[in-house]
Protein backbone atom coordinates (compact mmCIF):
# COMPACT_ATOMS: atom_id res chain seq x y z
CA UNK A 1 0.00 0.00 0.00
CA UNK A 2 1.79 3.14 -1.15
CA UNK A 3 1.92 5.69 1.73
CA UNK A 4 1.21 9.65 1.99
CA UNK A 5 3.35 12.64 1.95
CA UNK A 6 2.57 15.60 3.96
CA UNK A 7 4.36 19.22 3.32
CA UNK A 8 4.04 20.84 6.57
CA UNK A 9 5.04 24.48 6.72
CA UNK A 10 7.55 25.00 10.08
CA UNK A 11 6.44 28.53 10.26
CA UNK A 12 9.15 31.24 11.02
CA UNK A 13 11.58 29.65 13.66
CA UNK A 14 9.91 29.66 16.80
CA UNK A 15 8.28 26.31 17.93
CA UNK A 16 5.42 27.61 19.32
CA UNK A 17 4.49 29.41 15.67
CA UNK A 18 4.40 25.70 14.38
CA UNK A 19 0.59 24.73 13.68
CA UNK A 20 -1.23 22.00 15.83
CA UNK A 21 -1.34 20.22 12.67
CA UNK A 22 1.90 20.29 11.78
CA UNK A 23 2.90 18.75 15.36
CA UNK A 24 0.23 16.35 15.26
CA UNK A 25 1.84 15.23 11.82
CA UNK A 26 5.13 15.15 13.01
CA UNK A 27 4.42 13.14 15.96
CA UNK A 28 2.66 10.40 13.41
CA UNK A 29 5.36 10.42 10.70
CA UNK A 30 7.64 7.41 9.75
CA UNK A 31 9.96 9.78 7.58
CA UNK A 32 10.33 13.59 8.32
CA UNK A 33 12.30 14.95 5.71
CA UNK A 34 13.52 18.83 6.38
CA UNK A 35 15.10 21.80 5.53
CA UNK A 36 18.03 23.24 7.24
CA UNK A 37 16.20 26.70 8.75
CA UNK A 38 13.92 23.93 10.74
CA UNK A 39 14.63 24.61 14.24
CA UNK A 40 15.76 21.28 16.31
CA UNK A 41 12.97 22.25 18.60
CA UNK A 42 10.80 21.69 16.18
CA UNK A 43 12.29 18.30 15.40
CA UNK A 44 12.41 17.60 18.41
CA UNK A 45 8.51 17.11 17.91
CA UNK A 46 8.73 13.83 15.77
CA UNK A 47 8.73 10.21 17.22
CA UNK A 48 11.63 8.58 18.20
CA UNK A 49 11.69 6.18 15.88
CA UNK A 50 10.74 8.61 12.95
CA UNK A 51 13.74 8.40 9.96
CA UNK A 52 15.36 12.15 9.80
CA UNK A 53 17.11 12.89 6.66
CA UNK A 54 18.47 16.50 6.93
CA UNK A 55 18.21 18.30 3.20
CA UNK A 56 18.82 21.49 4.27
CA UNK A 57 20.01 24.18 1.79
CA UNK A 58 22.23 27.29 2.20
CA UNK A 59 23.40 29.91 0.06
CA UNK A 60 25.99 28.21 -2.57
CA UNK A 61 25.92 24.70 -0.76
CA UNK A 62 23.03 22.33 -1.94
CA UNK A 63 23.34 19.74 0.65
CA UNK A 64 20.96 17.77 -1.76
CA UNK A 65 19.69 18.19 -4.87
CA UNK A 66 15.92 19.43 -5.31
CA UNK A 67 15.75 16.21 -7.81
CA UNK A 68 16.86 13.83 -5.18
CA UNK A 69 14.48 15.75 -2.42
CA UNK A 70 12.03 14.59 -4.99
CA UNK A 71 13.37 10.97 -4.84
CA UNK A 72 13.43 10.27 -1.43
CA UNK A 73 9.78 11.54 -0.72
CA UNK A 74 8.71 8.77 -3.50
CA UNK A 75 10.78 6.16 -2.72
CA UNK A 76 9.53 6.42 1.32
CA UNK A 77 6.02 6.75 0.08
CA UNK A 78 5.87 4.24 -1.94
CA UNK A 79 7.53 1.59 0.31
CA UNK A 80 4.08 2.61 2.58
CA UNK A 81 5.68 5.22 4.86
CA UNK A 82 4.20 7.90 6.18
CA UNK A 83 6.27 10.80 5.02
CA UNK A 84 6.33 14.56 6.17
CA UNK A 85 8.38 17.23 4.33
CA UNK A 86 8.86 20.28 6.83
CA UNK A 87 9.83 23.11 5.05
CA UNK A 88 10.85 26.67 7.08
CA UNK A 89 7.94 29.10 6.42
CA UNK A 90 5.20 28.10 4.08
CA UNK A 91 5.45 25.05 1.74
CA UNK A 92 4.19 27.98 -0.79
CA UNK A 93 6.37 30.67 -0.56
CA UNK A 94 9.25 30.39 -1.99
CA UNK A 95 9.50 26.49 -0.80
CA UNK A 96 9.44 24.72 -3.77
CA UNK A 97 5.98 23.05 -2.36
CA UNK A 98 4.31 23.15 -6.21
CA UNK A 99 7.37 21.02 -7.70
CA UNK A 100 7.26 18.39 -5.17
CA UNK A 101 3.91 17.86 -5.66
CA UNK A 102 4.21 17.69 -9.70
CA UNK A 103 6.68 14.64 -9.03
CA UNK A 104 4.24 13.08 -6.09
CA UNK A 105 1.02 13.29 -8.45
CA UNK A 106 3.33 11.66 -11.49
CA UNK A 107 4.05 8.63 -9.23
CA UNK A 108 0.24 8.52 -8.25
CA UNK A 109 1.30 9.37 -4.63
CA UNK A 110 -1.26 11.47 -2.81
CA UNK A 111 -0.38 14.08 -0.97
CA UNK A 112 -1.52 16.91 1.64
CA UNK A 113 -0.34 20.57 2.61
CA UNK A 114 -0.90 21.89 5.64
CA UNK A 115 0.20 25.73 5.41
CA UNK A 116 2.90 27.31 7.67
CA UNK A 117 3.04 31.29 9.26
CA UNK A 118 5.24 32.91 6.73
CA UNK A 119 8.82 34.78 7.61
CA UNK A 120 7.24 37.69 5.47
CA UNK A 121 4.51 38.66 7.34
CA UNK A 122 5.84 36.97 11.07
CA UNK A 123 9.49 38.17 11.18
CA UNK A 124 8.27 41.69 10.63
CA UNK A 125 5.98 41.51 13.36
CA UNK A 126 8.48 40.18 15.87
CA UNK A 127 10.82 42.69 14.83
CA UNK A 128 7.69 45.59 15.59
CA UNK A 129 7.25 46.42 12.05
CA UNK A 130 3.68 45.76 10.86
CA UNK A 131 3.85 44.78 6.85
CA UNK A 132 0.52 46.94 5.98
CA UNK A 133 -0.38 49.96 8.40
CA UNK A 134 -3.42 52.42 7.52
CA UNK A 135 -2.37 55.64 6.01
CA UNK A 136 1.26 54.13 5.51
CA UNK A 137 1.02 50.78 3.75
CA UNK A 138 -2.01 49.47 2.03
CA UNK A 139 0.13 46.97 0.32
CA UNK A 140 3.28 44.63 -0.05
CA UNK A 141 4.97 42.58 -2.21
CA UNK A 142 7.68 39.72 -0.96
CA UNK A 143 10.20 38.56 -3.43
CA UNK A 144 13.69 36.70 -3.28
CA UNK A 145 17.25 38.31 -3.67
CA UNK A 146 16.92 36.95 -6.39
CA UNK A 147 14.15 39.08 -7.62
CA UNK A 148 14.99 41.63 -6.31
CA UNK A 149 18.15 41.85 -8.45
CA UNK A 150 16.16 41.59 -11.54
CA UNK A 151 15.41 45.05 -13.26
CA UNK A 152 12.26 43.79 -14.37
CA UNK A 153 11.10 42.88 -11.61
CA UNK A 154 11.55 45.86 -9.78
CA UNK A 155 10.51 48.12 -11.95
CA UNK A 156 7.04 46.64 -12.22
CA UNK A 157 6.60 48.15 -8.63
CA UNK A 158 5.92 51.83 -9.71
CA UNK A 159 6.20 55.20 -7.58
CA UNK A 160 2.58 54.61 -6.31
CA UNK A 161 3.91 51.46 -4.91
CA UNK A 162 6.88 53.10 -3.48
CA UNK A 163 4.81 55.87 -1.65
CA UNK A 164 2.34 53.46 -0.25
CA UNK A 165 3.67 50.02 -0.15
CA UNK A 166 6.14 47.60 1.84
CA UNK A 167 8.83 45.34 0.34
CA UNK A 168 9.94 42.40 1.85
CA UNK A 169 12.73 40.57 0.68
CA UNK A 170 13.59 36.51 1.63
CA UNK A 171 17.34 35.32 0.91
CA UNK A 172 18.56 38.61 0.26
CA UNK A 173 20.95 39.17 3.21
CA UNK A 174 24.49 38.44 0.86
CA UNK A 175 23.35 40.49 -2.03
CA UNK A 176 22.55 43.67 0.54
CA UNK A 177 24.43 45.97 -1.27
CA UNK A 178 23.69 45.03 -4.84
CA UNK A 179 19.77 45.39 -4.34
CA UNK A 180 19.96 48.43 -2.30
CA UNK A 181 21.75 49.60 -5.12
CA UNK A 182 19.23 48.62 -7.44
CA UNK A 183 16.83 49.77 -5.36
CA UNK A 184 18.19 53.54 -6.18
CA UNK A 185 18.39 52.87 -9.73
CA UNK A 186 14.54 52.29 -9.53
CA UNK A 187 14.23 56.01 -8.35
CA UNK A 188 13.58 54.51 -4.93
CA UNK A 189 14.65 57.47 -2.10
CA UNK A 190 17.99 56.69 -0.38
CA UNK A 191 15.97 57.87 2.53
CA UNK A 192 13.60 55.07 2.71
CA UNK A 193 13.98 53.57 5.49
CA UNK A 194 14.97 49.84 5.77
CA UNK A 195 15.10 46.94 8.32
CA UNK A 196 17.27 43.77 8.06
CA UNK A 197 16.55 40.88 10.45
CA UNK A 198 18.19 38.44 11.48
CA UNK A 199 17.35 34.69 12.77
CA UNK A 200 13.58 36.50 13.53
CA UNK A 201 11.48 35.23 16.21
CA UNK A 202 14.11 33.12 18.24
CA UNK A 203 15.95 34.19 20.92
CA UNK A 204 18.79 34.69 18.54
CA UNK A 205 17.27 37.21 17.02
CA UNK A 206 19.06 40.67 15.47
CA UNK A 207 17.77 44.07 14.22
CA UNK A 208 19.36 46.73 12.30
CA UNK A 209 17.82 49.37 11.19
CA UNK A 210 19.18 51.93 8.40
CA UNK A 211 18.06 53.85 4.84
CA UNK A 212 18.51 52.71 1.39
CA UNK A 213 21.70 55.15 1.62
CA UNK A 214 22.95 53.43 4.92
CA UNK A 215 21.76 49.63 5.69
CA UNK A 216 24.59 47.47 3.92
CA UNK A 217 27.34 49.62 5.87
CA UNK A 218 25.51 49.10 8.95
CA UNK A 219 24.85 45.42 8.75
CA UNK A 220 28.40 45.21 7.69
CA UNK A 221 29.13 47.08 10.98
CA UNK A 222 27.30 44.84 13.28
CA UNK A 223 28.48 41.44 11.53
CA UNK A 224 25.03 41.08 10.68
CA UNK A 225 24.96 37.24 9.07
CA UNK A 226 22.24 34.98 7.22
CA UNK A 227 20.23 34.04 7.62
CA UNK A 228 18.06 37.16 7.49
CA UNK A 229 14.93 39.06 6.24
CA UNK A 230 14.98 43.10 4.52
CA UNK A 231 11.99 45.49 4.89
CA UNK A 232 12.02 48.22 3.06
CA UNK A 233 9.38 50.89 3.57
CA UNK A 234 8.04 53.76 5.55
CA UNK A 235 6.44 50.83 8.03
CA UNK A 236 9.61 50.33 9.23
CA UNK A 237 9.37 53.70 11.30
CA UNK A 238 7.37 51.95 13.68
CA UNK A 239 9.78 49.66 15.19
CA UNK A 240 10.48 52.87 17.02
CA UNK A 241 6.78 52.75 19.07
CA UNK A 242 5.99 49.27 18.26
CA UNK A 243 8.78 46.73 19.07
CA UNK A 244 8.28 44.81 21.53
CA UNK A 245 10.32 41.21 20.83
CA UNK A 246 13.37 41.38 22.84
CA UNK A 247 15.19 37.92 24.49
CA UNK A 248 14.81 39.65 27.76
CA UNK A 249 11.17 40.15 27.98
CA UNK A 250 10.56 36.98 26.25
CA UNK A 251 12.49 34.77 29.12
CA UNK A 252 10.78 37.09 31.65
CA UNK A 253 7.25 36.02 29.75
CA UNK A 254 7.62 32.65 30.11
CA UNK A 255 9.61 32.53 33.88
CA UNK A 256 5.93 34.44 35.10
CA UNK A 257 3.73 31.71 33.01
CA UNK A 258 5.77 29.26 34.76
CA UNK A 259 7.52 27.71 31.77
CA UNK A 260 11.02 26.54 30.67
CA UNK A 261 11.29 27.24 27.40
CA UNK A 262 14.07 24.82 25.91
CA UNK A 263 16.07 24.54 22.57
CA UNK A 264 17.50 21.47 21.75
CA UNK A 265 21.10 21.86 20.67
CA UNK A 266 22.55 18.20 20.57
CA UNK A 267 22.48 15.74 17.82
CA UNK A 268 19.67 14.93 16.50
CA UNK A 269 18.63 10.71 16.74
Amino acid sequence: MTGKVFLVGAGPGDPDLLTLKGKKLLQKADVVVYDRLVSRAILAFSKKKALMIDVGKEAGNHKVAQDEIATILVHHALEGKMVVRLKGGDPFVFGRGAEEIEVLQAHGISFEVVPGISSAIAVPAYAGIPVTCRNIASAFTVMTGHAALATEQLAIIGSDFRKSGTLVILMGMERLASIMEQLLLQAWPETMPVAVIRAGTTLDQEVVVGTIATIAQLVKAHALKPPGLIVVGDVVRLRETHAWFEEKSVRELYALAGEERVFPDGPLR
